[in-house]
């Protein structure tokens, strides 16, 4: 057996938006990618803003005398503290250059995190419907997932969260913007889940994080504010990454901030920078770090998919389908019209549809598309989205 009896199970259960991607990949081979409307991946067709591309050309002609070697584990000082000062704009909180670590995106900033914090056993609590990859990520440095459903517009909800914490609650991740049901958490319910958190602790005798994981915060619709985590809570650190907000998925760069206000932060940065390196990812992209230190006010513009999720919203609404509307990211979560999320999605499949069927979020019943794509292939996805729901056994 050439994989471990866990990675072998965790393959057969998981992996729902690669699976559906490759099957895309494939159909697109067959019949031509132009017949294929592929609502599968959240890989954005949006190109890096301009400043992006200037930063790039301006060190390809100018580049900086050991502009490729290491650099500290926790990453160049310059770009730390760039992004701290980015954030003590946006929260109001006295960030400096120490409190972040740049990382290898969001997934290495979150199993940084759960590797420096994570004693065997401790739980980890995840609000479905969730990114599937966290329950690996918990995995992966001895943690145990425990899940607690938010309400009917995709909000936590405080009763389900209270109900599953034990004495062994040592964090909660929380998404917002959210994959993939597009919710923005309300600072309300923020502030709620703040109060909560505190109250434990002092019951418990523990300390719980909230992780904050929060790739798509640029990404908001209708003249929203983020609602900031960090100034309501101090035993609280941001993982994120500019895949979304500058497009640049593949280039694998993000960060951890840790709140400026907890009373560990110092042990906590070193730790985070021990595992950084202990783990593989050793620092994030040399290159990388140099562009973004100079972009942390600059994004991709959320109103190009704030008019994708309009089209989608109107379309599907006047077909029928039941739907919240996202307040960021670019993600819709529609109910799927029968009771099996997994069977409505190949019927899509059979108009070349691509959507990834609920389950794979923690949420039978419901399936997530990804509009970050074209204006061809939202257009073409309505006419097969009118089919399945006319037809949804066929």
């Amino acid at each position: 057996m050439a994989v471990s009896q866990k990675v072998r199970r965790f393959m057969e259960e998981g992996g729902w938006i690669r699976r559906v991607f490759e099957e895309g990949m494939a159909l697109k081979a067959q019949i031509g990618a132009d017949k294929v409307f592929d609502l599968s991946l959240g890989n954005p067709v949006l190109e890096p803003p301009k400043e992006f591309h200037d930063e790039l050309r301006r060190l390809a002609n100018a580049p900086i005398s050991g502009m490729h070697r290491y650099m500290p584990n926790p990453g160049y000082m310059e770009t730390r503290q760039a992004v701290a000062d980015a954030l003590k704009k946006e929260s109001g909180l006295d960030f400096t250059g120490g409190d972040v670590i740049m990382t290898c995106g969001a997934a290495a900033a979150a199993n940084v995190v759960l590797k420096t914090i994570l004693n065997e056993g401790d739980e980890v609590i995840i609000l479905s419907p969730y990114f599937w990859e966290y329950l690996y990520y918990i995995d992966n440095h001895g943690g145990v997932a425990v899940v607690a459903s938010t309400d009917d517009q995709f909000q936590p909800d405080l009763a389900a969260i209270e109900a599953v914490m034990t004495p062994k609650t040592r964090a909660i991740m929380v998404n917002s913007p959210n994959n993939p049901s597009g919710a923005v958490y309300s600072e309300d319910r923020i502030k709620a889940l703040a109060a909560l958190l505190k109250r434990k602790q002092a019951e418990h005798g523990t300390e719980i994080f909230i992780i904050s994981d929060e790739p798509y915060r640029r990404i908001i619709f209708d003249g929203m504010a983020f609602p900031q985590v960090l100034p309501h809570y101090d035993n609280s650190v941001i993982v994120t990454s500019h895949a979304k907000d500058l497009a640049l998925p593949g280039e694998r760069i993000g960060y951890i901030a840790v709140n400026p206000n907890h009373a560990g932060k110092d042990e906590l940065s070193g730790g985070l920078a021990f595992c950084n390196r202990t783990l593989g990812f050793v620092n994030a992209p040399a290159l990388m770090q140099h562009i973004v230190r100079n972009l942390q006010g600059v994004s991709v513009d959320a109103g190009y998919y704030q008019k994708k999720r309009d089209f989608l919203c109107r379309n599907l609404g006047e077909l029928g389908y039941e739907v919240v509307q996202p307040q960021g990211a670019f993600y819709l979560y529609p109910k799927a019209p029968i009771e099996d999320d997994v069977a409505f999605c190949r019927t899509l499949l059979n108009s070349n549809v691509l959507v990834v069927p609920g389950r794979g979020f923690g949420t039978p019943g419901y399936f997530r598309i990804s509009y970050c794509v074209e204006d061809w292939v939202l257009e073409g996805a309505v006419t097969g989205f009118a089919k399945a729901i006319a037809e949804p056994n066929a």
